[in-house]
């Protein structure tokens, strides 16, 4: 998911240039591309596809130019998240409907990429056996605004995956210390 305008990093992010196209990290590599090299450890290239906004497909190809013009959907409007991710489950569901999809944005950090990888094949494993939807989070270290945060049954393990009892997107500043007091993984949205 590459078409947000990452308003929080403003002034560095801004509409034209958003943050997952930007090196923020001074590696010579933007947030974008070091997902998409994170990705190709994980699945072959034709695979990835990149959901973004039509202002950003040209900005897309010249940071990724070895990417495929039918690996790039333009989504017709932002709506956040979940249409987003609906919108690219319907067309990959076209594609090739027995497809295991693994949604990810375009602008996180993962410094451990081994153990992301590893997490992104037992997620697969545990689908392609299940018929469910996997969410994955990590463990919050503080309440952070910028976050949805997920509750789990820790009752329901299943080789470290957990029945969802409730998601909340951005809770209020008293929620989330709450959620840190809990069994909770935020999602990183």
């Amino acid at each position: 998911m590459s078409g947000g305008i990452g308003s929080r990093f403003w002034p560095e992010s801004r509409t034209a240039l958003p943050k997952q196209f930007l090196d923020l990290l001074g590696t010579g590599k933007s947030l974008i591309q070091w997902t998409y090299h994170r990705f190709l450890n994980i699945c072959p290239k034709e695979n990835i596809y990149f959901i973004t906004n039509y202002a950003y497909i040209d900005t897309l190809k010249q940071q990724i130019p070895e990417l495929d013009d039918a690996n790039i959907i333009s989504e017709p409007s932002r709506k956040n998240t979940a249409p987003c991710a609906a919108y690219v489950a319907h067309k990959i569901k076209a594609l090739n409907p027995n497809a295991n999809i693994l949604m990810s944005p375009a602008d996180h950090l993962i410094m451990d990429e081994h153990n992301f990888e590893q997490a992104c094949f037992d997620a697969f494993d545990f689908v392609s056996k299940n018929d469910v939807l996997l969410t994955m989070g990590i463990k919050p270290t503080r309440p952070d605004t910028g976050y949805g945060y997920i509750q789990y049954n820790a009752d329901t393990e299943h080789d470290s995956v957990h029945q969802v009892k409730t998601f909340t997107e951005k809770p209020s500043l008293e929620c989330r210390h709450l959620y840190l007091e809990c069994t909770i993984h935020h999602t990183g949205h």
